[in-house]
């Protein structure tokens, strides 16, 4: 068994620590709370860290200690608790990129960034949300990493607190900094990020996310029904006057 400090002890590094009753592991700082490290060099550091957890997480499930995932990434055990500061905000660091992956990879990944500019603003985001819905349903690690958080949540309760503490936009980055862009210009009117991206989430990609949980497809015909009705659904109540 790792021991544990003691009440009150500093994290070492020879310990997975938890952050003290009462703190939401998403926030707990990192050693000496210190900010994280930044930079270049500290960037290349974060990615593999936040590689190697990944491929250890969806190997091993959230028990691995963090010295393994230490040693996958050829850092010190103290790097990645200075960059992380606990277990449970790693591994949310680790599914929150996995959510967001589809939107940021590839050139045949959705042009949210230029849902700001485009002319049609409902074709555009039909456009941008079906080629979400394919990245998607091919991402077989993301649908793995959805199916870890579901198995270890009753054995690793802390996950759920760290989960809900790092909130919905920090969660999908991407969406709300494609929302907020749309609310600054004046197409889209929010009075709530949170809600908004929560909402367009549900309409879009939710319904594949559950179907594949339990090992079904909705399929070409029905995929593009919901999209293009959800599309619709979202503009209805979020888009300004004249803008959709």
């Amino acid at each position: 068994m790792t021991a544990q400090p003691a009440p009150g002890a500093p994290a070492t590094a020879g310990t997975d620590a938890m952050p003290a009753p009462g703190t939401p592991a998403a926030q707990a700082p990192a050693a000496g709370s210190r900010p994280a490290p930044s930079g270049p060099r500290a960037a290349r550091k974060r990615q593999a860290i936040v590689r190697a957890a990944r491929d250890l997480f969806l190997r091993e499930g959230f028990g691995v200690g963090m010295d393994a995932i230490a040693a996958e990434a050829a850092v010190s055990k103290v790097t990645v608790y200075n960059h992380f500061g606990s277990k449970e905000a790693l591994f949310t660091a680790v599914v929150a990129g996995a959510l967001d992956e589809p939107l940021t990879t590839g050139p045949e990944g959705p042009d949210l960034a230029g849902l700001a500019e485009a002319t049609d603003l409902r074709t555009a985001l039909t456009e941008a949300g079906r080629a979400w819905v394919r990245a998607v349903r091919a991402d077989d690690e993301a649908r793995a990493l959805r199916g870890l958080v579901a198995g270890e949540l009753h054995r690793f309760p802390e996950l759920g607190r760290a989960w809900r503490a790092h909130g919905p936009t920090g969660h999908h980055p991407a969406v709300a900094d494609a929302l907020r862009a749309l609310a600054d210009r004046g197409r889209l009117e929010i009075p709530d990020l949170e809600v908004a991206v929560l909402q367009l989430y549900s309409l879009l990609v939710f319904p594949q996310m559950v179907f594949e949980q339990y090992g079904a497809d909705l399929g070409d015909e029905l995929s593009e029904r919901l999209l293009t009705d959800g599309v619709e659904m979202f503009l209805r109540r979020y888009a300004a006057p004249g803008t959709a």
